[in-house]
């Protein structure tokens, strides 16, 4: 025969659910992307001066 059943639920625990990246994964993923942006930023804004430096000195020779 059979055990009696009580209502107890004899399956073992689930494993928690993983909720993704935590707070502190997005922080310093948001800090390395500021970084890569302000890297950007500063390489472009490098080489537009070099641009306006480069057109000034041949309008000057001209």
């Amino acid at each position: 025969m059979s055990a009696p059943h009580d209502g107890a639920d004899n399956r073992p625990p689930a494993a928690p659910a993983d909720d993704g990246p935590t707070t502190l994964d997005m922080a310093s993923a948001a800090r390395r992307s500021m970084s890569k942006t302000a890297w950007t930023g500063a390489a472009v804004g490098i080489g537009s001066a070099a641009i306006v430096a480069a057109l000034l000195y041949t309008r000057k020779r001209s």
